[in-house]
């Protein structure tokens, strides 16, 4: 009787075919009729390899973000009054300032670490543009997370669904071109309309104890790169208010067979980006929001793995920031791993940093509460493009 191949045969051929696959598609550049293989400088799998480079977004030209109710769903009630009232106007001083110094630090902390920071072009986020169904004024570049994902050695640039964030990946063309000329690879997805009939006409946010609702429709595929989070072959997403069903359906064709797209449902009643909610700081541990996340509703891929429930977030008393601010309080979370169990957390949440050491990583405290009118943390104010490792599944 002739014996059959079990799963580790299968699974080994499978990895050589992927294998082989790589080294046929590894990009060429001809210089004087001389054809020479490229190294990509994009190479990121997962969010806690060894951090090498990084984009850092950037506060110049930040405009408060134009009237939709996309946004305003979005953000907090008092932040949304603010929003409504000075929409289109340049952020003020007050606020713009503190938060600069508290990014120049961060970037000074990153290249003291050895890593590179890239950085995008400063552009005039104030001025209107229009597509043939609406127009708008811009908002900023400080989270380049949201426009932007990095599977492996692709960078894919985002649908996003707020019309003041249409053009926002203009300002990373220079740093997009110079690691496609270098080897990357560079896909856009399709660029959606954002008409009227992308949105729920009669949405409302649920009260508490309501059914998530959601203020998108399946009308054509949205995502922000911040509702999906890498754990190598394994990515977890998060249907929200910026981000569909058929968003993620796209980016799981796209990626292929290579690769598991979880989704993980979330309570909260604004739901706005995945890193606030769950976050895989190394093999085999996950922290999650006990406010959002239901751990028994978990996908079963996580059996095995310790999940680490997030401290309640140390309040903020800064009356200003409080108001102004474009997230929830949970943004404690948005931490950012450089490796070697080493995260980069906000010295404010003095919670967070004590359960990061009791789980075993080394919390390193820095300064970025002033970014929060600007729409994130340390997670979100970064692109990791580069961590030494190699794709791996981390789950049976």
């Amino acid at each position: 009787m002739r014996e059959g191949r079990g799963p580790g045969d299968q699974t080994a051929a499978a990895d050589r075919d992927t294998r082989a696959r790589a080294v046929e598609s590894l990009p060429l550049a001809t210089t004087g009729g001389a054809a020479r293989l490229l190294v990509s400088p994009v190479n990121s799998h997962n969010e806690w390899d060894p951090l090498e480079e990084v984009i850092v977004g950037r506060l110049d030209g930040a405009t408060i973000p134009s009237p939709h109710p996309v946004v305003t769903c979005n953000v907090p009630p008092w932040a949304a009054r603010f929003q409504r009232l000075a929409a289109g106007a340049r952020y003020p001083r007050v606020l713009l300032e503190p938060a600069q110094r508290e990014l120049d630090q961060f970037i000074h902390l990153l290249r003291s670490l050895g890593i590179t920071v890239t950085r995008p072009d400063a552009v005039d986020h104030k001025r209107r543009f229009a597509t043939p169904d609406w127009s708008s004024r811009g908002f900023c570049v400080t989270c380049p997370r949201d426009s932007m994902l990095v599977i492996g050695d692709e960078i894919i640039e985002t649908p996003m669904a707020w019309p003041c964030r249409y053009f926002e990946t203009h300002s990373y063309r220079a740093i997009l071109k110079d690691y496609f000329r270098r080897g990357a690879r560079w896909t856009a997805a399709p660029k959606p309309q954002l008409t009227d009939a992308l949105f729920e006409a009669d949405f409302r946010i649920p009260e508490a104890g309501e059914p998530v609702r959601h203020i998108l429709t399946e009308f054509e595929p949205v995502f922000d790169a911040a509702d999906f989070i890498r754990a190598g072959r394994d990515l977890f997403a998060m249907r929200s208010n910026v981000t569909n069903q058929t968003g993620i359906d796209w980016l799981r064709r796209h990626l292929g067979p290579g690769y598991r797209v979880h989704q993980i449902e979330s309570r909260c009643r604004t739901p706005m980006h995945i890193d606030t909610t769950f976050v895989p700081l190394s093999p085999g541990k996950v922290l999650v929001n006990p406010e959002y996340i239901d751990i028994d509703r978990l996908p079963d891929v996580l059996s095995s793995w310790d999940i680490l429930i997030a401290p309640e977030p140390t309040p903020v008393r800064e009356r200003l920031l409080s108001i102004t601010s474009l997230c929830g309080k949970w943004l404690s979370m948005n931490v950012l791993s450089i490796g070697d169990k080493r995260v980069i957390a906000e010295r404010h949440h003095t919670e967070m940093l004590r359960a990061l050491e009791k789980w075993g990583f080394e919390p390193i405290p820095c300064d970025l509460l002033h970014y929060a009118p600007f729409g994130g943390s340390f997670h979100c104010a970064t692109l990791d493009i580069r961590r030494r490792g190699t794709l791996e599944s981390y789950f049976d």
